[in-house]
């Protein structure tokens, strides 16, 4: 019989292998592989595609820490998305208009729609539910 935390990790573990298999599709689409920097989402994706199913596989502490370790870097790698989406479309905002600047500048910036700029936000959520899924993971919680 299980238990309720096992139902809820049995869930988030769905939930990561759909988001991160949908996001990693979603990006090939984008051919979001243009350069160095745009490979380190779909990188992450694929170690965090075979940590969670590697822990599966074979539950044990060293595959959670895994998990852990590669969700944290999906949080990181977020962060840093939101940052280097944000700035692209700050710098093609003023290429087309040089006056723009303050709450100006931050919406249009926020409003653009390639590169999204919100859209790393998504590797933040996976990254958290990665966490979550290895919240108070104990061998026998299998």
């Amino acid at each position: 019989m299980r238990t309720p935390l096992q139902a809820v990790r049995r869930l988030l573990f769905v939930i990561l292998i759909l988001g991160m298999t949908g996001t990693a599709v979603e990006l090939l689409l984008l051919k979001h592989d243009e350069d160095r920097i745009q490979l380190i989402p779909l990188m992450l994706l694929a170690a965090g595609l075979v940590a969670v199913i590697a822990h599966a596989a074979r539950p044990s502490a060293s595959t959670a820490g895994a998990i852990q370790v590669t969700m944290a870097a999906f949080v990181a790698a977020g962060l840093a998305g939101l940052y280097f989406h944000y700035r692209a479309n700050v710098e093609f905002q003023l290429e087309g208009d040089p006056s723009l600047a303050g709450r100006a500048l931050l919406m249009k910036a926020l409003e653009a729609k390639a590169p999204p700029a919100l859209a790393p936000g998504v590797m933040i959520q996976l990254g958290l539910v990665g966490l979550a899924y290895t919240l108070r993971i104990k061998e026998h919680d299998q």
